[in-house]
């Protein structure tokens, strides 16, 4: 995705919405990775249980965890076969309808909307797509030579204080344009508090 220099015009308003949980009914990641192959997937949560256990301990970062379960689970895939994979999966994430009001909403508005998650772009891209967003800011997955993914991030996992800094690396700081906010944890605070209109976990917080 461009960086915001690149924007001829800066969007006047940027409606910033979270996926999982937010959008959607549950999370997607995990979702995704039985999708490709179950038997797959437990060889990765055996592979990656000493790091998903120091999260759950709090002796490990989301981050640290996140990035061994893709390691051990996406390694060597094919980045063109998950996309396709991807664009008939995606049709099926039960969505919370209200919040795709809320994006019809903006989108009728001509709000600029963008998809800001810590989900990896492996399968948010064809979500983004498939919703109309007008941008994409997610984690990204770093591809070899071969377009194979090497399992490991590409940048830093888009969480936290990463989702509002990567808003404003692309669209520049705030006072700029008027920001909408859609969450659901603490992962989404950081854009939360930046707003001047939020919502979390479906309840207006900055009307």
């Amino acid at each position: 995705m461009p960086p915001h220099s690149q924007f001829p015009v800066l969007p006047r308003v940027i409606a910033a919405f979270d996926f999982d949980g937010t959008l959607t009914r549950r999370d997607t990641f995990v979702p995704f990775l039985a999708h490709l192959s179950w038997t797959r997937l437990l060889g990765a949560l055996l592979a990656a249980a000493p790091a998903l256990a120091g999260f759950a301990l709090r002796l490990r970062s989301n981050e640290h965890a996140k990035a061994a379960l893709c390691r051990a689970a996406l390694k060597g895939r094919s980045r063109a076969e998950l996309a396709r994979i991807a664009r008939a999966w995606v049709h099926t994430i039960p969505l919370r309808s209200a919040l795709v009001e809320r994006l019809r909403w903006h989108q009728q508005r001509g709000d600029h909307c963008v998809l800001v998650s810590a989900s990896p772009d492996i399968y948010l891209e064809e979500a983004s797509r498939h919703l109309g967003f007008d941008d994409l800011i997610c984690t990204r997955m770093s591809i070899d030579g071969e377009g194979r993914l090497t399992g490991d991030f590409d940048g830093p996992n888009c969480w936290g204080p990463e989702k509002m800094r990567r808003l404003t690396e692309r669209f520049g700081p705030q006072g700029r344009y008027e920001l909408y906010a859609y969450g659901d944890s603490r992962g989404d605070q950081s854009m939360i508090d930046a707003a001047q209109h939020a919502w979390y976990r479906g309840q207006a917080v900055k009307p």
